[in-house]
């Protein structure tokens, strides 16, 4: 697949999950047309439309996804976007008062697993894992 929006969407989704979380993800999904086509939607209209949209930058977009997934209690998107959000500059702090802003909107069990996934990923990133 390719348009302008694709291509678009490519190059920010490496630039906010990292090579090889995206090269992963496609690889993953080569031999598999239910899982390309979800990828190649996600990438366009995702990452090439909504997440190219003037107005707000990537760090802002990063911490409604961090309170978003957080809220709607989704472990592993939330762990994919806590790596793109270090990746891009957010220091454990601020990831820490995302989390906790989330608390009393999200319910308390909803941000205690988010700062679950947290805690792993800032063990992974200092130990060099690359859990996806």
């Amino acid at each position: 697949m390719t348009s302008a929006h694709f291509d678009e969407g490519m190059a920010l989704k490496r630039k906010v999950l990292g090579d090889d979380y995206v090269d992963r993800a496609w690889s993953e999904a080569q031999n598999d047309d239910f899982a390309m086509a979800m990828q190649e939607v996600m990438t366009e209209a995702g990452w090439g439309t909504v997440w190219k949209r003037p107005g707000i930058d990537i760090k802002a977009r990063l911490m409604m996804n961090l309170a978003m997934l957080t809220a709607l209690n989704r472990p592993h998107e939330l762990a994919i976007h806590l790596r793109g959000a270090i990746r891009n500059g957010f220091t454990r702090e601020e990831i820490r008062e995302i989390l906790i802003h989330t608390g009393p909107y999200c319910g308390w069990p909803a941000t205690l697993d988010a700062v679950r996934v947290a805690r792993r990923v800032f063990a992974e990133t200092e130990t060099g894992g690359k859990a996806g």
